[in-house]
Order: structure tokens, then sequence, then C-alpha cells
């Protein structure tokens, strides 16, 4: 890898593996893959996949959550569904080195389609690490950071703005605030990253980084998107504070993103 997350090709480079997977998490790995193993038998995993901090070997104990990607052979059902939900639930509760479990689940027609080629199909060839079965990042293309890339990354902020706005008119616990402070700063800061992306010419998935790339062609908006950052790193239950991203933040940049990029092609 070179400056900027690419390889010596100007594409991105996958960021995880597991040789940067810390030592204190070698048996949240193993315990992942276990159970998964358990849930979903080979007649429903096509393969499974880590990402987030915990592959690229930043991750904190007590700290970082857990991330998973499951590819299974058809698109996923209820009962898979619950079964991701107690496979989060099960690990969770039984591994003090991570503060939440999260599972997303997908079918390989899905992430292979040229629908989801510049979203999910990028999302498992770069941002995953594979942990279960044969990688379906051999049958993806590889990734410059475009202009098409950011648009069916991030290009649908608007869409997510009415639903922040609910949530956070509906919350009536600290629990609830914190994680929607932790999504909403999270979007805001990888969507303000890959709005500058194809400019910064790079990638990375560290959010300080995102916002002070994002800082160097936006400075007007800079104190903001740092203070995304640093609540998608500490989340806050500060009402005002989430206002102020949602309402203040959000709409600007959902309309800027549409300016420069477009809008992500609709999904069924």
């Amino acid at each position: 890898m070179i400056g900027n997350g690419l390889d010596a090709d100007g594409c991105i480079a996958r960021e995880g593996s597991p040789a940067r997977v810390p030592a204190g998490f070698v048996p949240v790995v193993d315990a992942a893959r276990a159970r998964i193993t358990a849930a979903f038998g080979p007649d429903r995993l096509h393969s499974a996949y880590l990402y987030g901090s915990i592959p690229r070997g930043t991750a904190v104990p007590g700290v970082s959550d857990l991330d998973l990607l499951l590819a299974l052979h058809h698109p996923p059902t209820p009962d898979d569904r619950a079964a991701a939900d107690a496979l989060e639930a099960a690990l969770d509760s039984t591994l003090p080195q991570v503060d939440g479990v999260g599972v997303l689940l997908s079918d390989t027609a899905t992430l292979l389609s040229d629908a989801e080629r510049h979203d999910m199909g990028w999302f498992l060839a770069c941002l995953c690490t594979p942990l279960l079965g044969p990688d379906l990042a051999e049958r993806l293309p590889r990734y410059r950071p475009t202009s098409l890339l950011a648009r069916e990354t991030n290009g649908d902020l608007a869409l997510a703005l009415p639903g922040w706005r609910a949530r956070l008119a509906a919350a009536d616990s600290e629990a609830e605030l914190r994680a929607l402070s932790r999504a909403v700063s999270r979007r805001l800061v990888r969507t303000g990253f890959t709005l500058v992306m194809p400019r910064w010419n790079g990638w990375t998935s560290d959010l300080a980084a995102s916002a002070e790339a994002f800082a160097a062609y936006y400075p007007g908006h800079a104190e903001r998107m740092r203070l995304a950052a640093a609540v998608a790193r500490t989340p806050t239950t500060d009402r005002g504070v989430l206002a102020d991203l949602i309402d203040g933040l959000g709409p600007w940049l959902a309309a800027e993103y549409t300016a420069v990029h477009g809008e992500k092609a609709p999904r069924p």
C-alpha cells in the first residue's frame, strides 16, 4: 500500500487483514467464526467477513464493536435475520473485549450484482476481511476513488435525514440517544469524506483523518465535521448537538453531495 490508502496501481487497497487483528481480539474472531458456523450451516452460508477496527488493527478493548457481514446463498429470510440477531446477542454477552456486535446479511447474487457493484460490492472487496468461505472479492473488480464510487456509496444521505429526525424526537433514553449519535455522526463523516474523496485521491476509514480531508476543501464547515468525528468516537446524549448535526450539517451536506456527484441510483 502507498500513501492515501491506494496500491501501486492507484486502486483502493483492501484495508483489513487477519494479520492486523490485535492479539487481544484474536479470541473474539475465533468465537465469531465458531458461532457463525454453528448458526449458519453450509447450505445457508456462502462466506463471512470482518470489517471495522478489528481487522484494521485499531480496535480498543471494551470500546470497539465487532462488525460482521454474512453472504448467504439465497436472499435473507426472517429466520436468517432472527438467527443473526441471536448471534449478535450471544457474541455481545460473552465477549468483554467488544462493545456491541453488528451482523449485516446479504446474498451472493446481490453482492455481485451490477446495481451493487459500486456500493456493497466495493464495500466487500475493499473494506471487508475474509473470515469463512470463498472470498467474493475475487469476482469483483478493483476500485479507484472516483465520483461514481462516491455517488453510489453515499449519494442518498437526504433519504436518511427524516428518519434521524424521527428517532431523535422519539428517543426517551440515553442508550437510544447514544446509538443515534453514533449512527448519525459516522454517516456524516463518511459522507463528508467521500464527497472529497476523488479530489483527495485516496481512501481512509479513520474518522479523524476523514474529517481533516473534508476540512481541506470545505473550511467553512470544518468545525461541524470535526464535531461529528468526535461524536462518532464518543457518542453523546446531548439533543442540541444531535439536532445541530442532523439539521445543520446534514441538509447542506446532502445538497452539496448531489450537486457534486449526483444522486445514488434507486434500489428496488
